[in-house]
C-alpha cells in the first residue's frame, strides 16, 4: 500500500491559490455536509471548538470519501498532541501562535521522526493504513506539511527567520489575535491592521513560503490574494448556520 499523496501540500509548492471553510461544529455529521461543497481545503479546528483527538477521528473520516483535504488547527504546540494527530492519519497542521523560529523549529521536529526529529513511533496506525504503507517511518515526512500561526507582533517581526526553517511549508497570519496584539481587538477589518497583513502576505511570499489569511469578508480575502496569498479560508460553519438561521427567523418574525 502507498502513502497518500498531500494534494493540499503539492498544490501549495506549485503555487496554486486554494480556498478552504473552517469548521468549528465538532461533528463529523456537518463535516460532511460541507465537505461535499468543493471548497480546496476544510479546517477542522480544535483550538477554539469543542474537538478533541476522539472527536476528531470521526470529522475525518466523514471528509475522507471527497476531494476535499483536511487541516487540523492544534490546540497548542505541543509534541504528544502533534503525534496523536498524526497518528490518526492527518497530513495538514495549522500550528497556533508561532511567535520565533525557534517555536518553528520545534513544530518541524514534532512531525519527523528521529533522528530528524523527536516524533514517537507507533507502527500500527491509522496513518500507516495499521502498518500496511511500508515506508511510512522513512517518507511521512514528505507528505506532511507544516504551516505555522502567526498572531503577534513578535511574530510579524519574526517572519522571515520563520519562513527560513527547513520543513515549513507556509505561514498563515491569524487577523484574530493580531489585531488584539496591535491594541484592536476584534478589529480584524482596520485599515492598520489589514495593511500589517497584507505586507506580511507579501514577506511571506518573498521569502519562499506560502502565506495564508482567514476572513469571512470577499473583499479582504482578495485583497489579501493579490498580495500573494495562497490559501484563504472564506467561511465558518458555525457562522453560516447562525446568521442563515437568523436571515430565516426575520423573514418571519418581521
Amino acid at each position: 500500500m502507498q502513502l497518500p499523496p498531500n494534494s493540499f501540500k503539492r498544490n501549495l509548492h506549485a503555487g496554486r491559490v486554494q480556498f478552504g471553510l473552517w469548521s468549528t461544529l465538532a461533528s463529523s455529521y456537518a463535516v460532511e455536509i460541507v465537505a461535499g461543497s468543493g471548497f480546496d481545503w476544510l479546517l477542522i479546528d480544535m483550538e477554539h471548538s469543542p474537538t478533541e483527538v476522539d472527536t476528531l477521528l470521526p470529522q475525518l473520516q466523514a471528509v475522507a470519501p471527497y476531494p476535499t483535504h483536511p487541516i487540523v488547527r492544534l490546540p497548542s504546540n505541543d509534541m504528544v498532541v502533534v503525534k496523536r494527530v498524526l497518528d490518526i492519519g492527518v497530513q495538514t497542521l495549522l500550528v497556533p501562535h508561532v511567535s520565533t523560529a525557534e517555536e518553528a523549529r520545534d513544530v518541524v521536529a514534532f512531525t519527523r521522526y528521529p533522528p530528524t526529529g523527536v516524533r514517537g513511533v507507533g507502527g500500527t496506525t491509522r496513518a500507516t493504513r495499521f502498518g500496511r504503507i511500508k515506508e511510512y517511518a522513512t517518507r511521512a515526512h514528505e507528505e506532511i506539511c507544516v504551516l505555522p500561526m502567526v498572531e503577534t507582533i513578535e511574530g510579524m517581526d519574526n517572519i522571515e527567520a520563520i519562513c527560513a526553517v527547513e520543513g515549513i511549508d507556509g505561514v498563515f497570519i491569524g487577523p484574530g489575535d493580531l489585531s488584539a496584539a496591535m491594541g484592536k481587538p476584534g478589529g480584524t477589518g482596520h485599515p492598520e491592521v489589514l495593511a500589517a497583513i497584507e505586507e506580511g502576505m507579501d514577506r511571506i511570499r518573498r521569502a519562499g513560503r506560502a502565506a495564508g489569511y482567514m476572513s469571512t469578508v470577499e473583499t479582504d480575502v482578495r485583497r489579501m490574494v493579490a498580495a500573494g496569498a495562497l490559501f484563504c479560508g472564506v467561511g465558518m460553519d458555525a457562522s453560516l448556520l447562525a446568521r442563515a438561521a437568523d436571515a430565516l427567523s426575520s423573514k418571519f418574525k418581521s
